[in-house]
């Protein structure tokens, strides 16, 4: 702990503390919507401490272990959620969760990040590699071709297709692909850079990292458990609750860094952590809730209604549009925001 900052210490004992208080909103049963608070500012704060403790194991054991822990853990809080929730019965929290996950990281955080990198660079124009967003798009829109075979509501597939059928060869399959993308792009390529000396023990990082992935599975239980009598206390609507709270709650503090990248004038990097949360989002954390769920209550398939269908076919074009030339100005990145805005006021309705 000496070697942290003031503020990574602050920062730590802040979680620590969100975590007591969740816990004992939770078993002092206090009233439902400061026990979803509570527990969703605990949330937030886990998944920074299980990126943090990530890095730092990283810095023990190399840049690969680094890339392939924060593809394998970084999504953690937010799959326990969804485990609670289909559990639960809650399939549309689940299934707004993912679409919404997609939808904060792809357009709400990059829009931000290109904000931040258009204002930091000359002539205000935020420059990056070309090939960055492209295995993205790659991953998303196998993706979005599982989901469009798999929902009956577009009325492509033959009326004797079995959706759930469908949903876990398309799961197989993505997470083949998405093998294959980790293994060259984490791997062959060196994976995520290290960002410094480590600042703690390797035992002290892989034992933060273990009581992180613990707390998370409490938190996400008492997620759960107080979402439905808040949003009801709330009139909030469910689509609501796993579109934009539960998509923000798991991803917003953990992807911070790429807004600090993008203002420390590190673009390539900043997008690099925005285009491996998607990729990951769709191409291992979907695919692998769908075949998890064959154990759970409640099923969750590729298959979504037509809104979200269109929403996520239209933000791959979009993030391709703007992101796939290398380079973007401030109003793309009010672009991409405002797509987010105007998705997260119809799911209220």
């Amino acid at each position: 702990m000496a070697n942290l900052s003031p503020l990574q210490r602050a920062s730590l004992l802040a979680v620590a503390a969100a975590f007591v208080l969740a816990a004992v909103a939770h078993g002092e049963r206090f009233a439902p919507v400061p026990q979803f608070l509570l527990a969703a500012l605990a949330l937030a704060g886990l998944a920074w401490v299980l990126s943090f403790s990530t890095d730092e194991v990283g810095e023990h054991l190399g840049a690969p272990v680094t890339g392939f822990l924060h593809a394998t853990v970084g999504n953690l809080p937010e799959l326990l959620v969804i485990v609670f929730a289909l559990g639960a019965n809650e399939l549309i929290v689940a299934e707004t969760a993912i679409v919404g996950s997609l939808l904060a990281n792809a357009l709400l955080l990059l829009g931000i990040v290109i904000l931040v990198g258009s204002a930091r660079s000359k002539g205000g124009r935020m420059r990056f590699a070309k090939g960055l967003p492209r295995d993205t798009v790659t991953l998303l829109l196998v993706m979005l071709f599982a989901i469009v075979l798999s929902s009956r509501s577009l009325g492509l597939a033959p009326r004797t297709t079995q959706p759930r059928t469908v949903s876990i060869v398309a799961a197989a399959c993505l997470l083949v692909v998405y093998g294959a993308w980790i293994a060259r792009s984490v791997f062959d390529r060196g994976g995520v850079a290290s960002t410094g000396l480590a600042r703690l023990p390797l035992a002290g990082s892989l034992l933060l990292l273990l009581l992180a992935g613990v707390a998370s599975g409490f938190v996400s239980a008492w997620f759960v458990d107080a979402l439905r009598p808040a949003i009801l206390r709330l009139h909030l609507s469910k689509a609501f609750a796993g579109l934009v709270i539960v998509a923000i709650a798991g991803n917003a503090v953990e992807h911070a860094s790429s807004v600090v990248l993008s203002a420390q004038g590190k673009f390539d990097l900043a997008i690099s952590v925005v285009k491996s949360s998607v990729a990951q989002i769709a191409a291992f954390l979907y695919p692998a809730l769908v075949l998890i769920s064959l154990l759970l209550p409640t099923a969750l398939t590729f298959s979504l209604q037509p809104v979200y269908i269109g929403a996520l076919g239209l933000m791959t074009l979009i993030v391709w549009q703007v992101a796939g030339d290398g380079e973007a100005s401030a109003f793309e990145g009010l672009a991409l925001i405002s797509i987010y805005v105007i998705v997260a006021v119809l799911a209220a309705l």
